[in-house]
């Protein structure tokens, strides 16, 4: 008990002590850390601030944030994060995080931390989200925002409206005409940066034409925003437009007359595009000209037509469409009323008397048909019977008969046949032909005024009565009232003659009557007895008068005085008395009116008295005219008149007179008239000009006169276009547009300098002007050149303002400037020149005589060869030797070429020639893109010239004749010419050396009168002479004879005048003198010439045989030529040549060569060591050390070339076959080595 009673003690003192302990410990230790406030999530938009709080209470470790699982630090400033920043107050446990203008990247999780310290642990907070709001920035719309977009209505469209880089996605809305749209169709996809979105929302929508210019909306919504983005274009709606409409002017559609003049209007309202119109008339077009009215959203197309008989029927129509639709019609069929063109009455007009006769009348085709109906004199005749068939352009043929059996009475009257109908009211259809009725000769008349012809009182009648035939004859006799007719005294009102008058069978008695009232109505009888009173056995005539009165006065009277445009007005009119009844017209400005019916009533003097009213519509026209209202009486043709001024009070009208287009010229004056009629007068006149308004008080090139027109002055072609003018008054405003035209002179705007067409094709040049006015005839071509040439063979053309020049197969001829002329009357002319290049394949001109070219051998002389051609386009050159292309790149060859137009030349130089290399046939060939053509060039050894060729006598005289030939292959030296000829009395040949040397015409003078004469030619140079031309041929000449007045030529030259003969004695017997003496000194020359020449000395002959040659005196050439008199040709060397003439007695005959002492030629071409082919002496130029008689000048002066066949010669010239190689020096007689100078020298080939 003890034992637990001590355990129980000491358990207690053990507690105390623990509780004391306990209570000491907690006395000691510090209270822990903890949270008094945590963060929460929060959401910011994007550039706000934004707090985090946090608190910490017994804070006794550090405080920091995290971010995303990065430690910010317990800096409160942050580092590194300018925009972060703990805030608040420590000592109180704030530590609350400050973040300024949030962006995306504030976009995280938070966390506040607090450290571990020695008694307590770390504290860390939940995780908190921070939402960043980003609202979108750009909305991009598919179609195109801001943008048109054309639609067709009915269809199918999809709009995309994306919203770029936001968070969260945002929200997409489309409306239009602030309705909804609906179905749309959002989705979203990753934006540009990590968080953001882009939300894209299509919507499909099915526009219709009440869209049309409206916008359709793309709005985004976002919870950052606090204004939704709107973006948004304009729809443009396609839709079909309306149906056309056709206004038919007047009641009845369709209906009109023909020869009418219409304006039909066609109008299509709606449409987008709107609509476009074309008239169609059974199908066909025949207008395609409207107008669009924007404003009233319609289209509009007036077409005037003037009605023809043949449109009856036809089916007009208007059809409208645009872009989007078919073609909508509205289609009228025309109903044309038209009157038959002629009438036609057959049938005999010469008739007898109680004869029946028969008439047909018919009509040519009208619409509606006519009826018809016959008339003799003013009776009407009851047709027997009508046909009515159908005719052209649905029309109606009206055929009538009519049986007639005729009268005396009838004969001369009218017979008429009259057409007519309701729609024709206004015309009168007639035909009319003359009865000629045949009756017995026994008749008693009165010739005097038609039957019920009226008179007035005063009047002077006369009266015959007439008898014919009869037994026995008739005593004739008047009576008025059944009383005797007698004389008065005065015989001045009435009077009888006393006698009756015959005339064959025709007695005749007259009576003179002037009239009074108690004439009217009285009966005048002619009688065959003086009995008055009444028998039935006695013949008689009578006749009764109407003496009439015209109507005394007219008066008029209205209902109202002020009128305006649609008013009525009702005038009266009242005739006093007249006999016969006067009858009432009205008449307005010349033109009949319709009125009430008139009304009569008697009136003094037997008469009557008529009255009518007539009621008006008035116009603005009306204003100022006059309402006349006549009495007439037909039968008198006396009217008797009054009238009534409308005043009419209107607006401004133009009338049709008002002038709609002026024409003037550039930098001339110009007056704009106007007419205008208004009531009262007009106030102002306003005038503009492209929308800009002229000016009242003028300017500095215009102003307004003072009734209105506008003057211009210095005007200018942009001054053309339409004048627009208000006119107003009190009553309203009218405009007028007034067109003008400045004409100006024209200009050449488009030309081709140059036109290349191939010969035998077509070409056409165009000439283009701007010009005012454009006339068909102002185009003018002229073909420019030193001569006027032709243009026969060219079209001349134009169109508008376009001109044409066409050349059909064009020739060479036709090459060269044109120029176009364009004159519109108003001066200057405008003038340009062209070119026309013919394409033509090159042509090698062959010239005479130069086929060869001539050069020494020696390896240090130098040839040209010229070759020269014409071709279009430009031509190229290829040389050629022995046909082998020749390499241009070797030094001793150098060409040159020349263009000049249609000519080019090539100049080859060939250096160093050597006969072994350089002796050959070369051949130049041309060529362009439209062919070739080619000649050749044989360069040769110097030689002795060719023959000249084609001598000819060029006149004839009695003592000289005139020659003329072409000059030969000078042999590379200088030539010159000797004639040959000879006479029957004189023994041997006589020479002449021509002077000019190089001349190829000479006269021979000093030749006997009426003497035959051979003529023949050579050429020489220093190598020798050629063989006579033309083959040896001699040329027979006779002079003429001395009493022959005129000389023989060729060619027509002028006569010669004679000499007297006693004149010419003397001058006979001086000029034998000077012969004989002349004769006798070349006799002496000649004879001494010849004893030298026969006595070499030795010491000549031992030089010569020292170096090997042979020395021979005389002509190089004795032994291979001879005359037909056997007789030598000495022809020396140019210093042995004075004496023209070798007495025979010198000379040693000698026979012809033998065969084997002729030379050894080889064909045509010459020596026999070589075979060069070709096709002949072709000739060309050539240029070389030594002068050529006759060369070329330089290739780039232009040559006047002829034209001719390819491989055809011009007249004349030399076709006889040569040789191209002669024989080289050592080959000729008399010669040797030296015989030449080195620098001539060439190689044996």
């Amino acid at each position: 008990m003890f034992w637990a009673l001590r355990l129980i003690s000491r358990g207690a003192l053990h507690t105390g002590i623990f509780l004391q302990l306990l209570v000491a410990v907690r006395l000691q230790t510090p209270p822990h850390q903890d949270f008094w406030l945590l963060p929460d999530n929060v959401t910011v938009n994007a550039g706000d601030d934004v707090v985090l709080k946090c608190g910490v209470r017994a804070r006794q470790g550090l405080v920091q944030w995290v971010k995303d699982g990065f430690v910010l630090g317990p800096n409160p400033q942050i580092p590194g994060f300018p925009r972060y920043s703990m805030i608040g107050n420590p000592d109180q446990g704030e530590f609350h995080l400050h973040i300024s203008k949030c962006d995306i990247t504030d976009d995280a999780e938070f966390e506040c931390q607090v450290s571990r310290s020695e008694t307590s642990p770390e504290l860390v907070s939940p995780r908190i989200s921070v939402t960043v709001l980003v609202p979108p920035k750009v909305i991009q719309m598919n179609p195109e925002a801001g943008s048109l977009v054309t639609w067709v209505a009915g269809e199918e469209y999809s709009v995309t409206c994306t919203s770029q880089d936001s968070k969260p996605e945002a929200g997409i809305i489309f409306h239009q005409d602030n309705w909804l749209v609906p179905n749309v169709f959002p989705y979203t996809n990753p934006g540009s940066q990590e968080k953001f979105v882009i939300t894209e929302a299509t919507v499909r929508v099915i526009p219709k034409p009440s869209d049309n210019g409206k916008l359709l909306v793309c709005e985004v919504i976002h919870p950052a925003m606090k204004k939704s983005l709107k973006s948004s274009f304009t729809m443009n709606i396609l839709f079909p437009p309306g149906p056309p409409i056709i206004e038919w002017p007047g009641q009845l559609e369709g209906k009109a007359k023909a020869g009418q003049d219409l304006e039909v209007s066609c109008v299509s309202r709606g449409g987008n595009p709107l609509a476009t119109l074309q008239w169609l008339k059974n199908g066909k077009v025949i207008s395609t000209v409207w107008e669009t009215d924007h404003k009233q959203a319609l289209a509009r197309s007036i077409l005037p037509l003037t009605i023809q008989s043949e449109d009856n029927g036809a089916q007009l129509s208007c059809e409208a469409q645009n872009s989007v639709s078919k073609a909508q019609e509205h289609v009228i069929t025309l109903h044309i009323t038209f009157p038959p063109s002629s009438i036609t009455i057959l049938g005999s007009t010469n008739l007898e008397e109680n004869k029946t006769a028969s008439f047909s009348c018919f009509t040519k085709s009208s619409n509606p048909g006519v009826l018809l109906r016959w008339w003799l004199g003013w009776q009407e005749l009851i047709s027997t019977d009508v046909t009515v068939t159908d005719s052209l352009y649905g029309g109606r043929v009206t055929m009538s008969n009519v049986t007639h059996t005729v009268r005396r009475a009838d004969n001369g009257l009218m017979l008429t046949c009259e057409a007519f109908n309701e729609a024709f009211a206004k015309e009168t259809l007639k035909k009319s032909v003359t009865l000629n009725v045949k009756y017995p000769i026994q008749r008693l008349w009165i010739e005097s005024f038609p039957k019920g012809e009226n008179f007035r009182a005063g009047n002077q009648v006369r009266l015959l009565c007439l008898a014919v035939g009869g037994n026995p004859e008739p005593s004739l006799s008047w009576c008025k009232d059944k009383k005797l007719v007698v004389e008065t005294k005065s015989g001045m009102e009435q009077r009888s003659r006393s006698v009756v008058e015959k005339s064959g069978n025709t007695f005749s008695r007259e009576l003179i009557l002037k009239l009074d009232p108690s004439d009217n109505q009285a009966v005048y009888t002619c009688k065959t007895t003086s009995n008055c009173k009444s028998t039935s056995d006695q013949a008689l005539a009578s006749t009764k008068f109407h003496v009439q009165f015209p109507p005394i006065n007219v008066t008029i009277t209205a209902n109202a005085s002020i009128l305006r445009p649609g008013d009525s007005i009702n005038l009266t009119c009242v005739s006093l008395s007249s006999n016969p009844p006067a009858n009432l017209f009205w008449e307005k400005e010349g033109e009949r009116l319709e009125a009430v019916a008139f009304r009569y009533r008697p009136a003094r003097f037997r008469g009557s008295e008529a009255s009518g009213s007539v009621s008006l519509h008035v116009s603005s026209g009306d204003h100022g005219n006059r309402v006349t209202c006549r009495a007439n009486s037909p039968t008198l043709q006396e009217t008797v008149s009054a009238f009534y001024r409308l005043r009419v009070l209107y607006p401004p009208q133009f009338l049709e007179d008002q002038v709609l287009k002026v024409e003037t010229q550039e930098h001339g004056g110009a007056l704009l008239p106007i007419s205008v009629s208004a009531n009262p007068a007009p106030e102002f006149f306003n005038w503009s000009f492209q929308g800009s308004k002229l000016s009242p008080d003028g300017g500095p090139r215009h102003r307004i006169l003072s009734g209105g027109a506008l003057k211009l002055w210095n005007l200018t072609r942009g001054d053309s276009g339409e004048y627009r003018l208000l006119c107003q008054n009190a009553e309203g405003v009218s405009e007028a547009i007034v067109r003008l035209d400045v004409h100006y002179a024209p200009a050449i705007r488009a030309i081709p300098d140059v036109t290349e067409v191939d010969v035998g094709a077509s070409a056409e040049i165009l000439c283009v002007v701007d010009a005012s006015p454009v006339l068909p005839s102002m185009f003018r071509w002229e073909r420019l050149g030193e001569e006027e040439q032709g243009m026969e063979d060219m079209e001349q053309t134009s169109q508008g303002l376009t001109g044409r020049l066409q050349i059909h197969k064009a020739t060479l001829e036709q090459a060269g400037p044109y120029q176009c002329i364009v004159d519109n009357g108003i001066p200057p002319p405008a003038q340009a020149v062209t070119q026309l290049i013919v394409r033509f394949a090159p042509e090698v001109e062959y010239p005479q005589p130069l086929t060869k070219v001539a050069a020494a051998g020696d390896r240090s002389s130098s040839a040209t060869l010229h070759c020269r051609a014409r071709g279009v386009p430009n031509v190229a050159f290829i040389w050629a030797k022995n046909g082998v292309p020749l390499d241009l790149q070797d030094p001793r060859y150098t060409e040159h070429t020349y263009h000049q137009g249609p000519i080019h030349s090539s100049v080859l130089t060939i250096a160093n020639i050597t006969a072994a290399q350089d002796y050959a046939l070369f051949t130049c060939t041309a060529t362009n893109n439209l062919g070739t053509d080619h000649t050749h060039i044989q360069i040769v050894s110097i030689s002795r010239p060719d023959p000249p060729m084609g001598l000819r006598v060029m006149n004839i005289t009695h003592h000289s004749v005139g020659l003329e030939w072409k000059a030969g292959f000078d042999g590379g030296l200088v030539q010159r010419f000797r004639v040959r000829y000879e006479s029957p009395e004189t023994p041997g040949y006589l020479y002449m050396d021509v002077l000019p040397p190089q001349a190829t015409s000479f006269t021979v003078h000093g030749l006997r009168p009426f003497t035959l004469y051979h003529f023949s030619l050579l050429a020489t140079n220093a190598l020798g002479d050629s063989d006579l031309a033309d083959r040896g041929a001699r040329l027979p000449v006779t002079t003429a004879g001395v009493e022959e007045s005129s000389e023989k030529t060729e060619d027509q030259f002028p006569i010669e005048p004679e000499f007297p003969q006693w004149f010419l004695l003397p001058i006979l017997f001086a000029l034998g003198v000077l012969f004989l003496l002349s004769n006798a000194s070349c006799i002496g020359y000649v004879l001494w010439r010849q004893k030298h020449r026969g006595q070499p000395s030795d010491g000549a002959k031992e030089e010569k045989t020292e170096e090997g040659s042979e020395t021979r005196a005389g002509n190089e050439y004795e032994e291979s030529r001879w005359s037909s008199r056997h007789t030598p040709s000495t022809t020396e060397s140019s210093a042995e040549m004075e004496p023209y003439y070798h007495a025979m007695k010198d000379f040693t005959p000698q026979l012809p060569p033998t065969l084997e002492e002729e030379p050894h030629y080889r064909g045509f071409w010459g020596h026999e060591y070589e075979e060069v082919p070709g096709p002949g002496p072709l000739y060309d130029e050539v240029e070389r050390l030594y002068p050529l008689s006759g060369a070329w000048e330089a290739p780039y002066k232009v040559a006047q070339m002829g034209t001719y066949q390819h491989r055809e010669w011009p007249h004349g010239a030399y076709e006889e076959p040569g040789r191209i190689y002669d024989l080289v020096p050592e080959d000729h007689p008399g010669g040797g080595q030296h015989y030449l100078p080195f620098d001539l020298q060439g190689e044996l080939v």
